[in-house]
């Protein structure tokens, strides 16, 4: 069994090894210790459940796949779920080895019968979580096998997620595969599936992938089984000469980042800064390239580095030995440092950032210190600041949450709705000085979820919003569907519509300025079209950069030099006559996700999924009921205040299904209840002028069972609530169609790559 020098993970391990079966810990259906050829006989009673007497070799995968289907229909960023970190063949998990093997192999199908006679190519990548670099090695052997070239990292190294999408545009790849599940819970695992564009797929990419592991079950129970091929190890197709000619394409990044948030004007702010920058490297994995790019760029002696080694227990970050409720158990929170939970007594704190143990880590550093957190897969940033105890009151005030260090040391923890307004006001003004920002029309593109102060700032600034469902993959769409207007009318205004259903007009010629969500993951544009290799043009890459953001956030600070984050804060928000500049989100688990008993945990996720899906429901059919002329507005008032009555509806203006959640917009405020597109949670987001008004909507909102009441029966039929749901996917359909950029990818002549 695993050993760990850290007790916590020690314990895990045994848990996990205590309650996996002997049936389990025997497979040795996959061993990649063989390093040449070598072919998986996928068998029909691999299908069907374990019985130790009728089946075993039962995998249980069609309710594997199931499972797997039903998510890929709705999942935001890969699908994701837990994981035996012990041993990776468990098919009992969402994520396995042989639910890898089945995903890699359907892709590679599709894409060679998308693409005859054609040399593909494609990136691999990960980053530090436990099986990784098994599951890399499948891909890169599976893909292979169907005469798939893998380009992969050089000694198959870690990369940031960011990079793999950067390398498949720029290369012109037909995409790429990346293991990670960002900035979630430590046992959790998926593959982010990126297209020709480095964007993650939209739900029908997913589904002819899907669609294609059906098929290859369907010939499993009609022959009996169904060979896959690995390739060997040191197969010519698995290419890692192509990225250590590239230095990863760090030097294409570098080169990329010049061109836009890395101009000498933000580089020689950073390089004047008189202290040091705190770079806060959850899991490690972040290291590696970052240093590289901030080494090219000739600022590298302006940061420090915490955690620079590679965990995949993330050093311990966001893990207890007991649960919110207080149980003894392991209880993992994530690495998301924004993440705010309830002790049993009912104290709000950040489980995440008091694991950090800043209290040493940050002692000796002056006050004003800036330390920036990101994530395992580099793509989310979190902006805080050391500062003075004195300073609560005035932060209490202002809506800026902050931790309790020592005696004399709080740290302000900037969330990205406040951080991000602060990086693209900033970016605007380095724009209007360097005398760009009138030679385009700007605009940025949101999800309804960020706060309504950046809808604000973007109004005062002439800025035209695209507001879009949660999802960076949903940013990416509407920037593809920009550019398919820029090829085809350059002179002609851009038009796209939002998610809310309005047109919006970016005019002539127009230039994105910020991308980005309120869960911490952004991007900027630049002022010329990105063009990759053989000619494709770009506004702005399709994926999260941490490395974008923590260049844009050195710049600010250096240029603030003894003014604090917080003060610039309160001043902007003053400049730009901003009044919802409060924010929160309410984040509902029904179930502990650490949980290592599988059946347990399969069977409150189940559990947990119901409550969701209720709680969702609730709302959602009255917002399908409007849409349908069903329903008033006037009748969904009468319906939540007969539901909420210490709650007061009086001045809600209107509610929308706004592609994965409920949108409940008031004079005032608004409130978004969205169900989680990965796991069995609810997330209730709010944005307005009164943080206790809002912290208070959108946790009782956030927390309702969902039960439907006489009032709300009485407006919605029972077949018309249960077909909300499908309703509501078909609208999202729509709106991601919609002027689609769908021109199909050309696999271009890959001889200059690889001479």
């Amino acid at each position: 069994m695993h050993t760990a020098s850290c007790p916590l993970e020690n314990e895990l391990f045994k848990s996990v090894y205590a309650k996996t079966p002997d049936y389990i810990k025997e497979l040795n259906l996959i061993d990649f210790n063989e390093k040449g050829e070598f072919t998986f006989l996928l068998k029909k009673e691999h299908l069907e459940p374990y019985d130790a007497e009728k089946n075993p070799l039962g995998l249980g995968l069609k309710e594997w796949f199931a499972n797997y289907a039903k998510e890929a229909k709705v999942s935001t960023a890969g699908i994701r779920g837990p994981q035996n970190i012990l041993f990776p063949q468990d098919t009992r998990f969402p994520i396995n080895l042989v639910g890898i093997v089945l995903a890699t192999l359907a892709k590679a199908l599709v894409a060679n019968e998308k693409y005859p006679d054609k040399q593909i190519v494609k990136v691999a990548g990960r980053e530090v979580r436990y099986n990784s670099a098994t599951y890399l090695e499948a891909i890169a052997r599976i893909q292979a096998a169907n005469d798939i070239v893998t380009l992969l990292p050089y000694e198959k190294k870690s990369i940031p997620i960011w990079l793999a999408s950067f390398l498949a545009f720029k290369l012109d790849l037909l995409g790429g595969e990346y293991i990670t599940s960002s900035h979630g819970i430590s046992v959790k695992n998926a593959t982010k599936d990126l297209n020709s564009q480095g964007s993650q797929y939209l739900p029908e990419e997913s589904m002819e992938f899907v669609n294609k592991i059906q098929e290859i079950f369907d010939e499993t129970e009609k022959v009996g089984y169904y060979a896959i091929n690995f390739a060997s190890a040191h197969d010519e197709k698995i290419d890692q000469k192509v990225m250590k000619k590239l230095n990863d394409g760090v030097d294409l990044y570098v080169e990329y980042l010049k061109s836009g948030v890395a101009k000498d004007s933000n580089l020689e702010l950073i390089k004047n800064h008189p202290g040091k920058i705190v770079i806060e490297n959850v899991g490690g994995s972040a290291y590696r390239t970052l240093s590289r790019v901030l080494d090219k760029l000739g600022i590298a002696d302006k940061f420090d580095w915490l955690n620079i080694e590679e965990d995949p227990f993330f050093h311990g970050i966001g893990k207890y030995n007991k649960t919110p409720d207080g149980e003894n158990a392991f209880y993992d929170y994530s690495v998301d440092a924004t993440v705010i939970a309830r002790k049993p007594d009912g104290e709000t704190f950040f489980p995440v950032i008091e694991t950090l143990d800043y209290e040493n880590n940050i002692r000796n550093y002056p006050m004003g210190t800036v330390v920036l957190i990101t994530d395992p897969d580099h793509d989310r940033l979190t902006i805080t600041q050391k500062e003075r105890v004195k300073n609560m009151e005035l932060f209490e005030q202002q809506g800026i949450d902050y931790v309790r260090v020592d005696a004399r040391t709080i740290l302000a923890v900037f969330s990205a709705n406040q951080a991000f307004l602060m990086l693209m006001n900033f970016w605007a003004k380095q724009l209007k000085a360097q005398k760009l920002w009138d030679k385009h029309p700007r605009f940025i593109i949101k999800t309804t979820a960020s706060a309504k102060s950046w809808d604000e700032w973007a109004a005062k600034n002439d800025v035209k919003v695209v507001n879009v469902p949660v999802g960076f993959k949903e940013i990416a769409n509407v920037m593809k569907k920009v550019e398919l207007q820029l090829q085809k009318a350059p002179k002609k205004p851009v038009i796209v519509e939002d998610v809310f259903g309005n047109e919006i007009n970016l005019g002539v010629n127009p230039r994105l300025l910020f991308g980005g969500e309120e869960s911490g993951g952004m991007i900027m544009g630049t002022e010329d079209l990105i063009q990759s290799m053989h000619g494709r043009k770009a506004i702005a890459m399709r994926e999260k950069s941490a490395t974008e953001a923590i260049i844009v956030a050195s710049a600010l600070v250096s240029q603030l030099g003894k003014k604090t984050l917080a003060e610039h804060f309160i001043n902007l928000l003053k400049e730009n006559n901003i009044t919802a500049k409060y924010d929160t989100r309410v984040d509902i688990a029904y179930y502990n996700e650490s949980e290592p008993d599988i059946e347990k945990l399969k069977a409150e996720k189940l559990l947990g999924e119901e409550k969701r899906t209720k709680n969702d429901l609730f709302y959602l059919s009255m917002a399908i009921a409007v849409r349908k002329g069903l329903m008033t507005l006037e009748n969904v008032k009468e319906v939540l205040a007969d539901t909420f009555k210490e709650l007061d509806f009086s001045n809600l203006t209107d509610i929308k299904f706004v592609g994965d959640g409920t949108y409940l917009n008031f004079s005032d405020k608004y409130i978004e209840i969205r169900p989680s597109g990965t796991d069995a949670k609810t997330k209730a987001y709010g944005g307005g002028a009164d943080k206790e008004n809002i912290e208070t909507f959108a946790g009782i909102l956030g927390n309702y069972s969902g039960e439907r009441t006489e009032l709300h029966k009485k407006f919605i039929p029972q077949d018309f609530y249960e077909n909300s749901k499908e309703t509501a996917l078909n609208y999202y359909l729509d709106f991601v169609n919609k002027d689609a950029n769908n021109e199909k990818f050309e696999i271009p002549d890959y001889t200059e790559l690889f001479s």
